[in-house]
């Protein structure tokens, strides 16, 4: 393979991950993790890449990141009708605790150059806030989930056990009668110190995912204080969700390309 033709498969490698992994990269071209690190010292000279401990981060383009793409595509429309909504609700100088997941991120995406604290436990979302002089930056350490650049386990638990912040941010997998889901036993464990860290805890889910659970148990739905959901969400869950004493806070989705024709 060719230099160029190598670098332009790495490229787009990271792209689609948004962060990857050093080891990972050079598995996954066959070559070694020296080559991989001198393709990214081009990269970052371009621009489209920044390197940091443990992998790269994509600095192009927003990238497409695979961890989050749905089965149905036309749920990102309504994520994104999710975000615009949830920011709303946040107040400049506000401390956010963001988690990694993928509306989560399409929150975090909005709030870039408002006067705010960040503090996540994603490589993806502390990448959008590193270079912006707007936003006081904390990142949570841990290990890190190769497959979605999250820090995770008892080391981020326990400086999150040292954290207050104004509000968390959450994604979830599922929501049924119980409660919450998400499908990572560590993911949830850490995700139960975010809610106990904040005074305020919001949760973004679009309505594919009522009335389903994930892997683990995350909290009751009364655990949480606001749902921002798409407007698409059935009367018998925007009713379930009052009875539990949730604010709910609609959005409207555009029509998909799919749903107009």
């Amino acid at each position: 393979m060719i230099a160029e033709e190598r670098r332009n498969r790495l490229l787009e490698l990271i792209r689609t991950r948004g962060f990857a992994a050093l080891p990972d990269l050079a598995e996954q071209l066959a070559v070694s993790e020296s080559t991989v690190r001198r393709d990214l010292d081009f990269l970052e000279e371009t621009g489209a890449a920044k390197r940091t401990h443990g992998g790269v981060f994509y600095t192009g383009a927003t990238p497409k990141l695979p961890w989050f793409e749905e089965r149905e595509p036309a749920q990102w429309s309504k994520k994104q009708a999710i975000a615009a909504r949830a920011a709303e609700l946040i107040q400049d100088g506000d401390t956010l605790l963001l988690d990694g997941g993928s509306t989560t991120y399409e929150v975090a995406r909005l709030l870039i150059g408002r006067p705010l604290q960040i503090v996540t436990n994603s490589l993806p979302v502390a990448n959008l806030f590193a270079s912006s002089q707007a936003n006081d930056l904390v990142f949570v350490g841990g290990y890190i989930y190769p497959r979605t650049g999250v820090a995770l386990g008892p080391y981020a638990n326990a400086m999150l056990a040292q954290l207050s912040v104004r509000r968390t941010i959450l994604s979830v997998g599922g929501i049924n009668e119980r409660g919450l889901y998400n499908n990572n036993l560590l993911l949830v464990e850490t995700e139960r110190a975010m809610i106990t860290a904040a005074d305020e805890v919001i949760v973004v889910a679009d309505s594919s995912k009522f009335g389903h659970q994930s892997l683990s148990h995350l909290c009751d739905l009364a655990t949480v204080d606001r749902l921002v959901v798409d407007d698409a969400l059935s009367p018998a869950w925007r009713k379930k969700i009052a009875d539990a004493g949730v604010e709910l806070h609609l959005a409207k989705a555009a029509a998909s390309a799919s749903e107009s024709a």
